[in-house]
């Protein structure tokens, strides 16, 4: 095992680096980047027309079956506010997976303009997420990571699920 501490003691090996890195599925939706955590993504699919569910929000699209599981499909960039814009085949469903709790994991896709990249990003770099300036409600926002002179959106997955009504709500 390589050295842990050299000179001064600041240097740390690639290997705990690497560690302190986090890894996030970047995408763009208009001009702006946005990324959510790779452990969260599930898989990423071209979009395929959905089946419309009534009385919801013009942002949720409707529901796929995907391999026996019904999943919801929410175009992100009509739920942010940006205005709807025609489907091209660069456009794609993101299938997000939450934390489970108690249990049960929930499953849902995001349309999104393209897919840009994996970026990884060192967590001390990860900046909070200002009170002004995005066209995104801050709620859903993790943080702000500055990733080749780009800024990045780091989104919450557990928040945007729970912000667009799709976890469970039969408690009284």
């Amino acid at each position: 095992m390589a050295e842990l501490v050299e000179n001064n003691g600041t240097e740390l090996t690639e290997e705990m680096k690497l560690a302190n890195r986090v890894q996030f599925l970047s995408f763009t939706l208009g001009d702006e980047e946005y990324g959510v955590d790779i452990l969260r993504v599930q898989e990423i699919r071209s979009w395929e027309p959905v089946s419309r569910i009534p009385n919801v929000p013009d942002y949720e699209k409707g529901v796929v079956n995907l391999r026996g599981a019904i999943v919801p499909i929410i175009d992100l960039r009509e739920r942010f506010g940006l205005g709807h814009l025609a489907y091209t085949p660069l456009t794609v469903v993101v299938v997000l997976q939450t934390q489970a709790e108690q249990g049960h994991a929930r499953i849902m896709g995001v349309v999104v303009d393209s897919v840009s990249d994996v970026i990884d990003v060192e967590e001390k770099t990860i900046q909070s997420a200002p009170n002004f300036g995005t066209k995104v409600s801050t709620e859903f926002i993790n943080g702000l990571a500055s990733v080749n002179e780009r800024m990045v959106m780091l989104l919450d997955v557990n928040k945007l699920l729970k912000l667009d009504g799709l976890d469970n709500e039969d408690e009284s």
